[in-house]
């Protein structure tokens, strides 16, 4: 499962490639706003960045990009832009652009030239399962069993379990999963998370004598055999 930050400010191409990532099993987090895109680029952990040329907001995709080649983040970027002449593009590669696709564009495209750039980025071998306690996540086949023992999943409750074990023994607060797991960014004012929460607890730790999931009153959540988050 993939990490990813689409900067694109058409809000029709930007739900079309979230959409598309999410269905293959990926963190998808949209920004239609360059400062936005500048500033969640920069000071958030993510495995690739998607990124359009022309953004509002005074701040354009380039900017985006020297300003993260500057800092030595070495995040695989992928510009995908309307500007396909041969000076544009090479301008975008230079700025420390990792690829270029131009708009319009195919997603079986796009998504190959995505696995591409991770299958270069990663030098380690690719994560295919998460593990805690009995509990197993694979996420080539988003199959979940516990104690040997399958756990059917609806596609929302996979995605909140596969965030949950990537960050497994760390506190994850309510912002952290409305903008990962529903791409919501805001607050809907509304119980989505806790019942979707109490819906994969009842299946992932009913039953069992060792709860996984706790809650972190006031804060947001927590899974772990101990109850406990490890230590910084």
């Amino acid at each position: 499962m993939w990490r990813c930050l689409i900067v694109e400010d058409d809000a029709e191409n930007a739900r079309y490639v979230a959409e598309g990532l999410r269905e293959h099993g990926h963190v998808a987090v949209v920004c239609r706003d360059g400062m936005e895109g500048l500033q969640r680029a920069v000071s958030e952990a993510w495995d690739l960045i998607v990124l359009d040329r022309m953004l509002p907001n005074e701040v354009d995709g380039l900017a985006i990009l020297s300003t993260l080649r500057n800092l030595g983040k070495k995040t695989p970027v992928l510009v995908l832009s309307a500007l396909s002449a041969l000076d544009e593009r090479v301008r975008g590669l230079n700025a420390g652009g990792d690829d270029y696709l131009t708009k319009p564009f195919a997603f079986s495209e796009l998504m190959a030239r995505l696995e591409a750039l991770m299958r270069r980025a990663r030098s380690g071998p690719e994560v295919r399962e998460l593990q805690v306690a009995d509990l197993r996540v694979n996420l080539v086949n988003r199959s979940v069993e516990r104690a040997g023992t399958a756990i059917a999943l609806q596609p929302r409750e996979f995605r909140l379990l596969a965030y949950l074990m990537t960050h497994a023994r760390q506190v994850v607060t309510r912002t952290m999963l409305l903008e990962s797991v529903w791409d919501y960014h805001f607050d809907p004012q509304t119980n989505v998370i806790d019942v979707q929460i109490s819906r994969l607890r009842q299946k992932v730790d009913t039953g069992f004598a060792l709860p996984l999931i706790h809650t972190v009153r006031g804060v947001g959540y927590l899974l772990s055999e101990t109850g406990e988050a490890a230590a910084a």
